[in-house]
């Protein structure tokens, strides 16, 4: 008798695309009732020992399958104090709209000899494999349970992963409900202590949720922190040298090696000592190649700031489209921490898909014709998903124009990678001018290679310098003692924001753009535009939407999300939209009252969740 094999996928697409490279052809489906999304898919598939030739339904969940939730009696707000939801007893609940995935599982374990697990190789997905795998069990006690381990749907990698499983990762498991528990008891019982105690304080706090998260208030935290440092700041005066030669027609701006003192008698001696001198002595003359490194493949995080920066839209923007972009086939899953290529993946091929774009086509076709390199590989591989990049050329009538941004960047980013690094030689002229020491330097960009189909990046040549030899005295044009005095720091920008997150470990790829939104739904923080932003590179005058929203469940993001906001224009120049967080009087307010407490550690510090988030 033939044994009978159940594989769960995280999501409906990669459920889709395993079962057509285990079957080795496109797999007919059959809708499961309930969800119109779910599917499930019959075949043939040889596992090698210890199951050999087996019959396989591959099905798929859309993320977590429960949630976290007090009993009954600790739901209402004033039903308890808000310190006893420490110890309140929780309990697992599938809701209404999961159930039809639940019943789909147990009823297809009921009689499979084994159960395959294929969610994403990371934490989230240990997790929702063990909520899969309790399923299964209910059904079926005996049934035995394995994961594959896979990064990329590549066909061989898909097959090699099929018949080489290994077991979950109970740690990993753990610890993500650990972290769920933490975040549910945490969250809400300061979320009611805050909302019931301050509302009544006044008209404004009326009506008002004011919450508390983990990950939530140091993300407030950060903004706050810069705001208090740019109001803090107090300017400093400082004196520096300039001197100024003209030769061959133009004008070489010598900068001086101490850049600035804040002493002015000192500044003035020097000065003085340089005027005394009267002749300036170049001492050195050095030209040598240097390059522009392309990018590294492109992560989730990097996605979120170059798109702030850049597209004009904001974090929770700009991955609500690459989701989109992602369900609808055109680029590959958009939450990744890994910024290398598997060796596996054909980045050939992926280039000649774009030969035929208007735009960027002669480019990639330039790549497939001897200008191809293989990418940089960065430090990070989650093992879990390639870097973002397209799957298929899109033509721009089948995207919105916001759509078209995020996938013309996703596609520059990409072509930059397999393209050479831009080349140059940079002349520097060091002189020495009354004991001190000047400095001028020249750019001369010789190959822009990457910067052709990414202009994202800036690098142009500037004036030529004229020529110098070693050992050379001439009379400086000008010298001048110049006061100057220190600029206070910009308020926090949103790609600075997710920097400080990403380096202090609160949230995910996956939420770090829903917290962003948290604090401004909130109103702990208002948004204004940073005037003088970088010139927009412009061209332009539903199955997994549940999935990647449901990954993470922390305290934060379990009642909902935030209201994005959308930048907008098509203008090749229209500035970019740069925004940078201000703090409203309630989120200082909320800061500073956690930080008043003398608490070891303040709760509005990033320290606590860092190292909640590396529990193991």
């Amino acid at each position: 008798m033939v044994a009978k094999i159940l594989c769960v996928a995280e999501k409906p697409s990669i459920a889709k695309a395993v079962a057509n490279h285990l079957a080795g052809s496109t797999v007919p489906a059959s809708n499961v009732s309930g969800i119109r999304w779910l599917k499930n898919y019959e075949f043939d598939f040889s596992f090698g020992q210890p199951w050999g030739h087996c019959s396989v339904t591959m099905t798929s969940v859309a993320g977590h399958l429960d949630r976290l939730e007090f009993d009954e009696r600790y739901r209402k707000w004033n039903s308890c104090d808000p310190g006893s939801l420490f110890d309140a007893p929780v309990s697992n609940i599938i809701d209404k709209d999961k159930q039809p995935i639940a019943r789909n599982i147990k009823q297809q374990a009921r009689y499979a000899k084994a159960l395959f697990i294929w969610t994403d190789c990371d934490r989230e997905g240990e997790h929702i494999g063990s909520e899969i795998r309790k399923l299964a069990q209910e059904a079926n006690p005996r049934i035995e349970v394995k994961r594959a381990r896979f990064s990329n749907i590549e066909k061989a990698h898909v097959l090699n992963a099929a018949r080489q499983p290994i077991d979950l990762d109970e740690l990993q498991a753990n610890a993500v409900a650990a972290r769920i528990e933490l975040d549910l008891r945490i969250g809400a019982s300061f979320t009611r202590l805050q909302t019931l105690s301050l509302q009544p304080l006044g008209e404004e706090l009326q009506g008002l949720t004011i919450s508390y998260g983990s990950c939530q208030f140091p993300t407030l935290g950060f903004v706050v922190d810069r705001y208090f440092r740019v109001k803090s700041f107090k300017p400093e005066k400082h004196w520096r040298i300039e001197m100024i030669h003209q030769r061959e027609g133009k004008k070489v701006n010598f900068r001086w090696d101490r850049v600035h003192l804040f002493d002015r008698m000192a500044a003035t001696i020097l000065f003085e000592r340089c005027l005394a001198a009267r002749t300036a002595k170049v001492v050195k003359v050095q030209t040598k190649p240097t390059n522009k490194w392309r990018p590294l493949p492109l992560t989730t995080v990097e996605l979120q700031k170059m798109g702030s920066r850049f597209l004009g839209m904001d974090s929770q923007r700009v991955m609500k489209i690459a989701e989109d972009l992602y369900t609808k086939g055109f680029i590959s899953y958009p939450r990744t921490e890994t910024d290398q290529f598997d060796r596996a993946i054909d980045l050939k091929k992926l280039c000649e898909k774009q030969k035929n774009d208007p735009s960027w086509g002669q480019y990639a076709s330039g790549l497939c014709e001897g200008g191809f390199r293989t990418p940089r590989a960065g430090k990070n591989n989650d093992r879990a998903h390639p870097p973002i990049h397209p799957v298929i050329h899109v033509t721009r009538d089948k995207l919105s124009p916001e759509e078209r941004k995020v996938y013309e960047f996703v596609v520059r980013r990409f072509l930059a990678c397999c393209s050479e690094d831009a080349k140059g030689n940079i002349t520097t002229v060091e002189v020495e001018y009354g004991s001190e020491i000047f400095s001028s330097s020249g750019l001369v960009v010789l190959e822009r290679n990457y910067l052709d189909v990414y202009p994202y990046d800036k690098w142009e040549s500037s004036s030529q310098l004229p020529q110098y030899s070693a050992g050379e005295k001439f009379v400086p044009n000008e010298a001048n003692l110049v006061q100057g005095k220190t600029t206070p720091p910009g308020y926090l920008t949103e790609p600075e924001l997710i920097a400080l997150m990403d380096a202090n470990g609160i949230g995910t790829d996956a939420t770090m753009a829903e917290h962003i939104a948290k604090i401004k739904e909130r109103q702990y923080v208002m948004v204004q535009a940073r005037s003088g932003g970088p010139i927009l590179p412009d061209d332009d005058a539903e199955e997994d939407r549940g999935a990647t929203q449901r990954r993470s469940r922390g305290a934060s993001s379990r009642r909902g999300r935030g209201a994005s906001q959308n930048g907008g224009g098509s203008s090749r120049t229209q500035r970019s939209g740069l925004q940078e967080f201000i703090p409203s009087t309630l989120g200082v307010a909320l800061i500073q009252g956690y930080d008043d407490v003398g608490f070891e550690v303040s709760l509005s510090k990033p320290f606590l969740r860092k190292e909640v988030s590396w529990v193991k």
